[in-house]
């Protein structure tokens, strides 16, 4: 399996067990929403990949999450994101033969629609892993 795969793997796993978010919206993390997916949620957004120079076989992973509300506010998307932080932030992600050797959560955007329906946020993930 690739390493953006395991990675991706691993970090579903990792949001799907937290306790926190769990309460929080009920395990529905998703590499895609499924049509007409249930509020709030958490998706896996754009991602990029490439080798670390010198890095040793060591790969850089810079990628989002979306989280998507419709309450009436933006009080549960920052839950929602905020606790994605707690729980990634520093995180050792292993599967399919990858771990991750560093997990930053650098930045986390809050934005409503206009019409006020939709709340997003989104989660900036940069990770370097290495095969094990």
């Amino acid at each position: 399996m690739s390493d953006d795969l395991a990675l991706q793997k691993g970090l579903i796993a990792r949001l799907k067990a937290d306790a926190t978010l769990a309460v929080l919206i009920g395990g529905r993390v998703w590499d895609a929403a499924p049509p007409e997916a249930a509020c709030p949620h958490i998706r896996l957004g754009r991602g990029t990949v490439r080798p670390l120079a010198g890095g040793g076989g060591a790969v850089e992973h810079q990628l989002s999450l979306i989280v998507v509300s419709r309450f009436a506010g933006t009080e549960e998307a920052r839950a929602v994101a905020a606790a994605a932080r707690l729980c990634l932030g520093g995180a050792i992600i292993e599967a399919d033969g990858v771990r991750s050797l560093a997990l930053e959560v650098p930045q986390s955007d809050v934005l409503a629609a206009d019409d006020g329906t939709v709340t997003w946020a989104l989660i900036r993930l940069r990770a370097v892993t290495e095969a094990v």
